[in-house]
């Protein structure tokens, strides 16, 4: 696509999920919000509830305040991927911390067997630490009371589309009126595309790791770095972590009785223990 037009020829969807937990594999979306915005005007909107494959844990309901009884009669992603997916299509989208969201609707969509969106995504977590300045941190609600924005309810997802949308309009203003997507790309520093994102017909390694995280199985790997570099260790795999600089695995290790961040590139086996 285009990335030389002026922003404002371009039609963003600032998007937020909230989740049952921290990693695309294992856990699931249980809100999700979106405001769609052209030329000065809100011109869409969505939010929902969604119901998980497991109960929340107290303290993941202790982050967004979303209770298992309050999605107990939800629908499960499965009945809103597509009406998600039809939303976004032609549109930019942007998320606070992006990589989150779209390691979690990347796979929900390639899941359903949907076309993954061509378009680049924006981060407004990273075009912030860029654009705006003299702040502690730039944590959504940081940024909010920065810049004086009506946030609405903290960690609910359409109000934190919302105020990332506010954010985002306050760094393109920062870039200028005549300032091109590419020119925003740039400025972020990390260039975002869904197909990054895909966890499709990736390498045998990714898919045992999937499969074993789905069916709760331990796994014995084989990782080049860390003290026992080269030799098998057995872990119990928590989630895949989808990150710009690089995926990674977080796992409990039993022979150090901690959890540990294992790179994917650094992988060299793994086998699911039966």
């Amino acid at each position: 696509m285009n990335l030389d037009l002026p922003l404002s020829e371009y039609t963003f969807i600032a998007f937020d999920t909230e989740t049952s937990g921290a990693y695309p594999v294992g856990h699931d979306i249980v809100e999700f919000g979106a405001v769609k915005y052209f030329k000065g005007e809100e011109i869409g909107r969505m939010q929902f509830l969604l119901k998980p494959r497991e109960a929340m844990t107290d303290f993941i309901i202790g982050i967004h305040g979303i209770t298992n009884e309050m999605v107990a009669d939800a629908p499960n992603m499965g009945a809103k991927v597509v009406e998600i997916h039809d939303f976004f299509k032609g549109c930019i989208v942007m998320a606070h911390h992006c990589p989150f969201d779209l390691g979690f609707l990347t796979l929900e969509f390639e899941k359903a067997g949907l076309a993954l969106p061509p378009e680049p995504a924006l981060c407004t977590s990273l075009l912030s630490r860029k654009l705006i300045h003299g702040v502690d941190n730039h944590k959504l609600q940081t940024l909010v009371k920065h810049l004086g924005i009506d946030g609405g309810q903290a960690h609910r997802a359409y109000d934190d589309a919302k105020a990332c949308l506010m954010v985002g309009l306050e760094c393109f203003k920062k870039l200028g009126e005549e300032a091109t997507l590419a020119k925003a790309i740039k400025s972020q520093g990390k260039q975002l595309w869904w197909k990054d994102y895909s966890l499709s017909g990736r390498n045998p390694v990714i898919i045992t790791l999937i499969d074993a995280i789905n069916t709760k199985k331990d796994i014995d790997l084989v990782y080049d770095g860390g003290s026992t570099k080269g030799e098998t260790r057995r872990l119990t795999p928590i989630g895949i972590v989808r990150n710009p600089d690089g995926d990674y695995l977080q796992a409990f290790c039993h022979k150090d009785k901690t959890n540990k961040r294992y790179y994917m590139s650094r992988i060299k086996d793994v086998a699911v223990v039966f």
